[in-house]
């Protein structure tokens, strides 16, 4: 059984998916209709901008799934799509990302949302009232515990478990590194403040959630071709209102990364293949499944590879 996956925030580059553009026709159609939908051209961004611009949320999230797609596009034209998947699942953006190659959401509908997704989510807290960290070497109920602990009258939460030792945390700076340090001291091996401009994934993203709640409402959401492991529940979800829930719930929600995958293996997933830009979800997932086949799906090679 295969899994195709997508990836978030962070795995940006300048030029990412132009091979794929040059090389398959469906790929720069993605581009070309992300531009549109936005109405600039972000693929200009993408290829020849500078890393500072591109990592703003709000240009960072429409440009990784257009990315995303551009790859999965170039798939197709090669004869492989999502019938060959028995899931999809997505780290934070990238769930929108699974829901579009899926067809739950039209390829506009999702640039639109992760425009909007990522102009709330900076919004939503001042730039440097906020922050995030990740702690490595300890596991999510160690973390979420010095996390609550660490709060006093602040927010921060475990925010992210992505794998049994890389946990992120979120919320006000002060309660970040007073729960960074506390992470040390109980035997974290590192404790890395997170290059970010907003708490992503915390309840100080509530204005977020609200804003992508009435925007969702006006959205049309397909059953997707494959269930989705949803980041907020780790299981499968098929049905258009629940999808609808569970992305407003992701904007504060923890991402249960380390629990879907487990879950997927459970199911008797064998294979992932990461769609998109940089390979961070598949050293995540070789961490939680050491014996699972992990494809990475970002330039032409790699797709001139699935036929082999």
């Amino acid at each position: 059984m295969r899994a195709f996956v997508f990836p978030g925030q962070g795995a940006q580059t300048i030029g990412m998916g132009r091979e794929l553009a040059q090389a398959y026709p469906a790929a720069r159609d993605v581009f070309v209709e992300v531009d549109e939908a936005l109405g600039e051209k972000l693929s200009e961004l993408i290829w020849e901008g500078d890393i500072e611009t591109l990592t703003l949320t709000q240009n960072a999230q429409p440009a990784l799934m257009a990315t995303s797609m551009a790859a999965f596009r170039a798939m197709e034209a090669e004869g492989i799509d999502i019938g060959d998947a028995d899931y999809v699942a997505g780290h934070s953006l990238g769930e929108y990302s699974a829901l579009c190659a899926a067809g739950a959401l039209t390829l506009a509908d999702t640039a639109q949302l992760l425009r909007l997704r990522g102009q709330a989510m900076q919004e939503a807290v001042p730039v440097g009232q906020g922050a995030m960290a990740a702690i490595l070497g300890l596991d999510f109920e160690t973390v979420d515990r010095i996390a609550r602990d660490a709060a006093g009258d602040e927010v921060v939460q475990a925010a992210n478990d992505n794998d049994p030792a890389q946990v992120v945390i979120s919320g006000h700076r002060g309660a970040v590194e007073r729960a960074s340090a506390a992470a040390k001291e109980a035997g974290a091996k590192r404790a890395l403040m997170l290059p970010v401009s907003a708490p992503f994934h915390s309840v100080l993203m509530q204005p977020a959630a609200a804003v992508m709640a009435d925007a969702l409402a006006g959205v049309d959401i397909q059953p997707p071709a494959v269930p989705l492991i949803a980041n907020v529940r780790a299981e499968p979800v098929i049905e258009p209102g629940a999808i609808r829930r569970l992305l407003v719930e992701q904007v504060t929600g923890t991402v249960r990364w380390r629990e879907s995958v487990a879950y997927l293996t459970g199911a008797g997933v064998t294979e992932f293949w990461e769609i998109g830009a940089g390979k961070a979800l598949s050293g995540m997932i070789k961490r939680i499944a050491r014996e699972a086949e992990v494809r990475n799906i970002g330039m032409p090679a790699d797709i001139g590879a699935l036929k082999s």
